[in-house]
Parts: C-alpha cells; sequence; structure tokens
C-alpha cells in the first residue's frame, strides 16, 4: 500500500513539473497566434487577441487531456489554427465586415470546427487521417510556416496595419526600427538559447529578452512606457477573473447577431481548420507513441480535442490541438499522465489572472520573432532531398502545389488541392506496381494430382492450351489495360485461361466489363475463363464471387468455371487435355489393376513379378479411411489397384490440414518413407473406396535376400519415378522464380 501511493505520488509530481514546463512553453505562444488573428481586425483589438489565446491555453487543457486517451499530450493553441483564422479574418475585414462582427465570426468558426473534429471522431475518420500521404501532409505544414512568416513580417518591422508583408520589406519609411530591434533580440535568443540551456524554455527566454530590450530601450525614450495608445505593445487586457467573465458573456450576448447564412458560411473553412489540427494532434500523438512504446486512440482523441476547441469557443478562446513541442517539453520534464495536460491548463489560468498587468507590456515585435522562428522550423526543408531521385520528384512538386496554393491563395483551396493530390499519388502508385505477380505456362505448373509418366509427358506436350496468370493488388480502371496487354496475346492461341485472385485486393466495374469482354471473346473459340480463389472477401468487405455473379461474369455459360483453390482448377483443366489426349482416357469404374499393369512394371515379364506378388498383401479401404497418420512408422509401401487418395499436412486443431498431393489408380505413395525408413511425416486418406498392393518393410527384406535381383529391379523403378517427379518439382520451382 505504501509502495502504490509513493508510486502515485511520483507519478503527480512529475505531472507537476511536466504540465508547468509545458505551460511556459505553450502560454507565449498561445499569446503570440492569439494577438496575430486579433491584430489582424485592428490594432486595437491585440490585447482581445492575447486574450483569446491564453483562454484557449485554458480551456484546451482543461478538458481535451481530461476526456482524452493519450498520456503526456499537450493541448494547446497552435500555428495551422493561427493561420487559417488569421487569413479569415484578413479576408472578412477586406471585406468591410464590422469589427464586432468578425470577432464573433472567429468564435463560431471555432465552435464549428470543434464540431466538426466531434463527427471526425464519432464517425471513425480519426484513424484514416494518418494515412493522408507525407506530400501533403508536408506541404500543408509547409505553407502554414510560410503564411505565419508572412503576416508576422509587418509586426516584425512595425508597419501600419493592413500592410502587406511584400510592401512592408520595400517601405523602410515604414519600419520602426525598434520594433525590428526587439523582434531581432527575441528571434535570436530563442535560436540560441538551447545551446546555452534546456532548462528554461527558448520561448520563455526570448521573450524575456525582448521585454527587457522594449524597457532598455524605454529609458532612452519615456513615451515607450505609456500602455495608451502605445503600438508596439499588446495594451491591456484586463488580467482579472471579472474581465474574463465579462469576455465570455459579453461575446455570447451578441452571437444571436450572426444569421444562420453566416454560420453556414463558415462549413468550409471549419472543415479545412478541423482537419488541419486533427493531423497537427495525430502527428504529435504518433510521435509520443514511438517515444513512449504506446498506442493512442485516434478517434477517441479527435472526439475529447473536438470537446476542447468548442469548450475554448464558448469560454471566448481561439482553437488548438496537440503541440509537438510542449508535449516533448512535458515528456521531458518528467510528465506521466493525462494530469500533466490539466495541470498546464489550470497554470495557464494561473498565470493569466496573476500576470495580466505584465502581458500588457509584451512586445508585439518580441512576439513576432518567435512566431517567425515557429513558421521557419514549421517549414519542411528536409523535403529538398527529394529532388535528388528521380522516383520522388514527383513526391516533391505535390509538396509545391500545395504550398503554392496555400500561400498564393488559401489553406482551404490548399486543402482541396491536397485531397485531388492525395488521390493522385494512390493512383500513380497503383499504376506503377504490376497487377500480374506471375505468369505460368500450363506445361509448367501442374496439379497437385500425382500422374503416371504417360500422362506426364501428355501434359507437358499440350501446355501451350492453357496459361495461368497469379493476379495481384488492385484492378480498377487505372490497372485496366495493364491487365488487358497481359491477357491479349494468350486471348487467341489459348484454350484455358486461368486468373487466381488469391492476391487481388479491390475489383471495379471497369475491370469487370473487361473480364465480360475476355470470356465472350474465349466463347467464341469454344474456350474457357477460369478464376481461383474467388470467394475471399476484399479489404472493403465486397465479396469479389458475389459481385461478379452479380455483374453475371461467371454465370449465364459453361465456358467460365470458378475453383475455390488454384490447384483444383489446374486439375480440371488437366483432365480435359488428357480427356482428349491419347492414353488417358477415364472411365467411372475401371477395374482393379493387377501388378504386371501397374505403371511402374510396365515392361517387364509377368513370372518375374510372381515371387513380388506373393509378397505383397491386398488392401482394401473404404471413403475417408486413413492409410497412415503423421508420425507413423514408413515401414509400407503402398501401390494402387483401384481409387484415389488425398496426402494432407497437419497445421493444427484450428486449420485442419493443407493439402499436398493427390494420388491415383496404377501409382504408388509412401516410397521416400519406405526407401528412408523414417516416419511419416503426412497423412494419407483414402478418398474413394480404395483397393491397394502392400508391401511390408519385413516382406521386403525376405525379398532382397532370396530375389536379389528383383528387390533391386523394385528400388530401381521407385527411384526412377521418384527422380521424375523430384525433376517435375524442379521444373515448376524454376518457373515461379520467373
Amino acid at each position: 500500500m505504501e509502495l502504490s501511493m509513493t508510486f502515485k505520488n511520483d507519478k503527480l509530481v512529475g505531472d507537476f513539473w511536466g504540465g508547468l514546463a509545458a505551460m511556459l512553453v505553450a502560454l507565449p505562444s498561445a499569446i503570440a497566434f492569439g494577438v496575430t488573428i486579433y491584430a489582424a481586425i485592428g490594432p486595437a483589438y491585440a490585447g482581445l487577441g492575447a486574450l483569446a489565446g491564453i483562454l484557449g491555453a485554458t480551456a484546451l487543457g482543461l478538458v481535451a487531456p481530461a476526456l482524452g486517451g493519450t498520456n503526456r499530450l499537450i493541448t494547446a493553441p497552435c500555428a495551422p489554427a493561427a493561420a487559417v483564422l488569421s487569413a479569415f479574418a484578413i479576408e472578412l475585414v477586406q471585406a468591410g465586415t464590422p469589427a464586432p462582427s468578425i470577432v464573433l465570426m472567429l468564435t463560431a468558426l471555432g465552435l464549428v470546427s470543434g464540431v466538426v473534429q466531434l463527427a471526425l471522431g464519432f464517425m471513425g475518420i480519426g484513424s484514416l487521417i494518418k494515412y493522408i500521404p507525407f506530400p501533403v501532409v508536408s506541404g500543408y505544414l509547409t505553407g502554414v510556416g510560410l503564411i505565419i512568416i508572412g503576416s508576422q513580417i509587418p509586426k516584425f518591422l512595425g508597419t501600419p496595419g493592413g500592410t502587406a508583408w511584400w510592401r512592408a520589406l520595400i517601405s523602410p519609411e515604414l519600419w520602426q526600427w525598434e520594433s525590428a530591434v526587439i523582434g531581432a533580440v527575441s528571434a535570436a535568443v530563442m535560436v540560441l538559447a538551447p545551446l546555452v540551456t534546456r532548462v528554461v524554455p527558448a520561448a520563455i527566454l526570448g521573450l524575456l529578452a525582448g521585454v527587457l530590450t522594449y524597457f532598455g530601450l524605454a529609458a532612452m525614450d519615456e513615451s515607450l512606457l505609456v500602455v495608451e495608445g502605445n503600438k508596439l505593445i499588446i495594451g491591456p487586457l484586463g488580467g482579472t477573473a471579472s474581465s474574463m467573465l465579462h469576455a465570455i458573456t459579453g461575446r455570447w450576448q451578441e452571437i444571436g447577431e450572426l444569421k444562420l447564412s453566416q454560420i453556414g458560411s463558415l462549413l468550409g473553412t471549419a472543415l479545412t481548420l478541423a482537419v488541419l489540427l486533427s493531423i497537427d494532434t495525430l502527428k504529435t500523438a504518433v510521435v509520443l507513441d514511438a517515444l513512449t512504446r504506446s498506442r493512442h486512440d485516434s478517434n477517441r482523441e479527435l472526439v475529447a480535442q473536438g470537446l476542447g476547441n468548442v469548450a475554448s469557443a464558448c469560454a471566448g478562446g481561439m482553437p488548438g490541438a496537440g503541440q509537438m513541442g510542449a508535449t516533448l517539453v512535458n515528456l521531458a520534464s518528467g510528465g506521466q499522465t493525462r494530469v500533466s495536460g490539466v495541470v498546464e491548463g489550470v497554470l495557464s489560468l494561473v498565470a493569466f489572472l496573476a500576470l495580466g498587468s505584465f502581458i500588457a507590456w509584451i512586445p508585439v515585435g518580441a512576439l513576432a520573432g518567435i512566431l517567425m522562428i515557429v513558421g521557419f522550423r514549421m517549414i519542411d526543408r528536409h523535403s529538398l532531398h527529394l529532388l535528388e531521385s528521380p522516383w520522388t520528384v514527383l513526391d516533391f512538386i505535390v509538396i509545391v502545389a500545395v504550398v503554392a496554393v496555400a500561400v498564393g491563395y488559401s489553406l482551404i483551396a490548399a486543402s482541396g488541392v491536397g485531397i485531388a493530390l492525395a488521390m493522385f499519388l494512390f493512383i500513380r502508385e497503383q499504376l506503377s506496381s504490376t497487377v500480374i505477380r506471375r505468369k505460368m505456362d500450363g506445361g509448367t505448373r501442374f496439379s497437385k494430382r500425382v500422374r503416371l509418366r504417360q500422362d506426364m509427358a501428355v501434359l507437358e506436350k499440350q501446355g501451350y492450351q492453357s496459361v495461368i496468370l497469379e493476379l495481384q493488388g488492385g484492378l480498377f480502371f487505372g490497372t485496366k489495360d495493364q491487365l488487358y496487354l497481359a491477357l491479349e496475346p494468350e486471348l487467341g492461341k489459348r484454350k484455358y485461361i486461368l486468373l487466381d485472385m488469391r492476391r487481388v485486393q479491390s475489383v471495379d466495374v471497369t475491370a469487370v466489363h473487361l473480364l465480360q469482354q475476355i470470356r465472350d471473346s474465349l466463347i467464341e473459340r469454344d474456350a474457357f475463363l477460369i478464376f481461383s480463389n474467388l470467394s475471399h472477401s476484399l479489404p472493403n468487405g465486397r465479396n469479389i464471387a458475389e459481385f461478379f455473379d452479380q455483374m453475371e461474369l461467371t454465370t449465364m455459360t459453361e465456358h467460365v468455371k470458378v475453383f475455390g483453390e488454384l490447384d483444383d482448377a489446374v486439375e480440371w483443366v488437366e483432365e480435359q487435355i488428357l480427356g482428349e489426349g491419347e492414353g488417358a482416357g477415364k472411365l467411372p469404374d475401371l477395374p482393379a489393376l493387377e501388378l504386371k499393369d501397374l505403371d511402374i512394371f510396365k515392361g517387364h515379364k509377368e513370372e518375374t513379378l510372381i515371387d513380388l506378388e506373393a509378397a505383397m498383401e491386398r488392401r482394401t479401404l473404404v471413403k475417408d479411411e486413413k492409410v497412415y497418420s503423421y508420425g507413423d512408422p514408413g515401414n509400407e509401401l503402398y501401390l494402387i489397384r483401384k481409387g484415389a487418395l488425398r496426402i494432407t499436412q497437419p497445421v493444427g486443431t484450428e486449420q485442419g490440414a493443407h493439402h499436398l498431393l493427390t494420388y491415383g489408380r496404377g501409382d504408388f505413395f509412401g516410397g521416400m518413407a519406405f526407401l528412408s525408413q523414417m516416419t511419416r511425416l503426412n497423412d494419407a486418406t483414402a478418398l474413394e473406396d480404395t483397393e491397394l498392393y502392400v508391401l511390408r518393410r519385413e516382406q521386403f527384406e525376405v525379398l532382397r535376400e532370396e530375389h536379389k535381383r528383383l528387390a533391386c529391379t523394385l528400388v530401381e523403378e521407385l527411384a526412377k519415378v521418384l527422380a521424375m517427379r523430384l525433376r517435375y518439382a524442379d521444373k515448376e520451382l524454376m518457373a515461379m522464380q520467373d
């Protein structure tokens, strides 16, 4: 009990220090993001933006960890949210929307995006979002980083509100050198601080350096010590409980002014924002899993993130996501459970109430410098390596396209381009991989039915009549031509075309239509289209056999055959060929063979086999009766007078047995174990009523002493047949390696 309490206390201590360190990283960024968004409305709204960032950090920190399932994950306002919301605010300003309405629209946008995240989580989309291709995600993040940098350049240089970044760069007369100096110092300290110490987060040191620089400049210019009308600082935001309550209630008293059509117009932007926030969160969760050897629940986390963003919007805060930087700081500082995330939210609220008046003096230039570093780090510079290989140049082009649309137009349009390019990448991948896994001539691939020598000679000679194609991957409109080019040369010269579907992952209507055309072409030549392994279900839940029946591909004609296994299909083709070939006609009630009529003794005089037949036992089996089982001694040789037997390999009580070979009338089996005197490694079962000659090992020993020539003849004939079987097995293996 005492050890348990100590363990829990250790966790709580770690969660407190981890939450404290995470707050020190997340809160300055949250303030900076909030200022970025609301300053786009006008300089007077910078303080409200800082308040929105703090309220967002508080609400997200309290709600998302409490309901989510990922330990140590820190949820706070983030760069993608700042990019989307600031762009949205700028569009509304350019459209002439009144400032109070813009504030309400920003709140409504956060609320709707949270609801969308809830829907994504409940619908199970969380498990799919993480499969968005890397080039698309890379383009998103790089675009967001560039947008953040562009939005901060005017603030960094201290130009008037509404100045475009490019105009700010080419208009030195608009610069405020104090703002540029403060921003440069903050950015430099944030970059260099990790080289000196990692105890205090770099963002905190950069922010403190900016504040100290500001007051250093104020010592030379007393006008900088005035809060009212000072455009270099955030300005008053009221760090009291009553001011927070007013910020929450006052906004919702005005929400009734929004029209339903205005809220409906938010859906496109809200969907983009929800997807970006979800990607940011799940990406962080995946990294956290790798570092802690844990596993997160994507859909539960999305539901928690959605509820957190709804709570943040209701409190007047900005939306956010699982933050990579704050999460890694939490982990490194001792955070153990979800409590560390709640601690971060509580401490954000405490910091606001205790330091509200101090926050008013934070320089806008310092926040701009910090955010420019954040934006720069979001740019995926490693993607330049994709240019080094011709195989990845297209992926780089996808990244550039998403970035160009995001920066040149909007993140909403970039999301559409990203989805379209993701589909393009999928189709490209499908087209770059072949749907033909293996193509074999009928004379190189035989069934598990062991044939006599003359039958095998016929099958080799007539092998050109059939071809086997093992298909794989997706059969759809993108691979239709590839499939047709593989089949077209075979249509005019093959009577049997076998398509093995075991590795096929998807089939669409276009592919079925092509197969119907191939079927019709074969019917005109009195040829056959044969499918095997058709009845399995695809990953999308569709059953291929049912789909083909629905499309009438495998019905309405005797020229289409369907078999459960490829070997069954090959055996059927062999029987058709042998039925037309010489010396291989098969009748249903053939008489039992005498010893002299067995294949291995053809050509031997009958009188030379009298002593051998006398040494053998005649045995009769009924259908499904075992001849021997796995582990039995190999002390008997079996020659089949009539019927057939199946050789199987046991693979466990649940899986049943694996079919190895089938032996028929006139053949023998059990020769390997008989000659090597080893135990049986398989089972032998009668497929039908069967009659055997059985030579026991002790009888063979007697025969070897009394009739050495006869015993040598028997061993020689057995060796010839076994060598022939090995030859054909080698031939099949060679064909399968092509």
